[in-house]
């Protein structure tokens, strides 16, 4: 049973769901009994729910305070999401630290967490810092780009119709920075990655539909004309 330290209806009305699963980065099995400490990333000192993991290395689902749900229905000044820090301990674990995990009101957070056993840890504990969301934070302009692109002479085959990749190459920087490194994504999830930072899962179904398939139509284009 969950220990709650602070009852979510004595910071206001409105609230938002967080559920966190766990697993090992061997085989990406369900790590079973791990100790999850949540804390208000304002005043991480004080804990506002603990819960422990499963047989399947999930927690009970914690209801934590979270903004007005207008905030995030037009651009405004108040941040409409609340930041909250997830600590998880387990034995033969590497301790993790997640900062800046954001809650949204009315909606259900999953946050996966990956723990590395102590027999292959190089006992550098890191925090894992979440940025503000795109639609929060001050962020560079992106990098314009030409409405029409001409074809190059690749030697490449055009398919006839459009394939969905299972992987696609993220570059972890600027365009023409060759020194930042690449990685290899599926394809789902990047998609998931890039809605999820955005747009709001308080916007209405149809709308969160319209962004997901701009995001893959323009994931798409960038696969087939540059990679």
């Amino acid at each position: 049973m969950p220990k709650s330290l602070k009852s979510a209806q004595q910071t206001g009305d409105f609230s938002g769901r967080l559920k966190i699963n766990v697993t090992s980065t061997t085989g990406f099995l369900p790590v079973r009994g791990a100790t999850v400490t949540i804390s208000n990333s304002d005043t991480p000192e004080d804990i506002i729910e603990q819960v422990t993991t499963d047989e399947s290395g999930q927690t009970p689902e914690v209801s934590l305070p979270a903004p007005n749900l207008e905030y995030s229905m037009e651009p405004s000044e108040p941040r409409p999401y609340t930041d909250y820090n997830i600590e998880v301990t387990a034995p033969g674990f590497e301790p993790v630290r997640i900062v800046g995990s954001e809650i949204l009101p009315d909606e259900e957070s999953l946050q996966n967490v990956s723990m590395i056993p102590l027999e292959t840890a190089n006992g550098q504990e890191e925090d894992i810092n979440i940025p503000d969301h795109t639609l929060y934070g001050e962020y560079p302009p992106k990098i314009p780009e030409a409405e029409v692109k001409t074809d190059p002479e690749t030697g490449e085959i055009i398919l006839s119709r459009v394939v969905i990749p299972e992987y696609v190459i993220v570059h972890d920087g600027v365009p023409n920075d060759s020194s930042a490194p690449n990685y290899y994504v599926r394809y789902k999830d990047y998609i998931k990655n890039v809605a999820s930072s955005e747009i709001y899962a308080t916007w209405s179904e149809s709308t969160i539909y319209a962004n997901i398939l701009a995001i893959q139509s323009f994931t798409l284009n960038r696969v087939y004309t540059e990679w």
